[in-house]
């Protein structure tokens, strides 16, 4: 496939996803947008794809908001049908099924903190800013940020960024929940395909049936989540991974697993 706006670097069963806007710092338009659709589409129908990392071209931005020309003339209308088209793509990325990991190489604000919290995990360089500014444009986060945001570091503080506008830093983030680790930027990306790797050695069949199990779960009372991951549990025990996981757990050797 060929896109305009990303870069696509497939090494073994790992994808490096790069958006590829630099002089307006990654912004995403409606372009960019569906190139991430069909990008993650195309993965998550290839069994050799196991793990996807994210990250923003050149040194400042991992996505620095929406492109703000697109959204100076939105209607009531073609607003709302701009918003719940980001909302559906970013959709896609939380439930691909395979873990796709945001590599925060500096701003990801607006449109682009809302896409780094749908990926699976985020690893943020040191310099990072991440941040819901659109008060300041008279607007409201429209892919889905105010739920993702106070999904993942709570009511209080989803109202305080949102309410503001105002980002916060790396550490601040790793301290909120909103992200999972922070490094120096010079290791960010190392740090990113180590993580990357570890899944791609992984049971692809049990890494998507956990992401399935807590997107869904969270959205169900816990006793019907407990009964769906039950579900799931009797689903992978079914599994030719499964029985080689165990019986290589027995013979103390490392399990090579096929995703069957």
């Amino acid at each position: 496939m060929s896109f305009d706006n990303l870069l696509l670097d497939r090494d073994g069963a790992i994808v490096v996803m790069t958006i590829n806007r630099p002089k307006v710092l990654n912004a995403l338009n409606s372009q960019t947008i569906d190139e991430l659709r069909r990008a993650m589409l195309e993965c998550t129908g290839d069994d050799q794809v196991r793990a996807i990392v994210l990250t923003g071209s050149g040194e400042k931005a991992f996505v620095a908001g929406a492109d703000i020309n697109e959204l100076a003339v939105q209607t009531p209308t073609s607003g709302r049908e701009h918003a719940l088209a980001g909302q559906h793509v970013l959709d896609v990325i939380e439930n691909l099924g395979k873990p796709v990991i945001a590599a925060i190489n500096g701003f990801a604000l607006g449109g682009g903190c809302e896409l780094a919290m749908a990926c699976t995990l985020r690893l943020a360089s040191d310099s990072a800013k991440l941040g819901q500014p659109e008060v300041s444009l008279g607007l409201i986060p429209g892919y889905a940020g105010t739920q993702r945001l106070s999904r993942l570091v709570g009511k209080s503080k989803a109202m305080e960024m949102c309410l503001t506008g105002l980002p916060v830093s790396a550490e601040e983030a790793l301290r909120i929940g909103l992200v999972n680790r922070v490094v120096p930027a010079a290791d960010l990306m190392a740090e990113a395909r180590k993580l990357a790797e570890h899944f791609a050695r992984s049971a692809p069949i049990a890494l998507r049936y956990i992401i399935n199990a807590i997107n869904k779960g969270l959205e169900m009372p816990f006793g019907a989540a407990c009964q769906y991951e039950a579900t799931l549990f009797g689903l992978v025990a079914s599994t030719e991974d499964m029985r080689e996981g165990t019986k290589a757990f027995l013979e103390k050797r490392k399990a090579e697993f096929k995703g069957r």
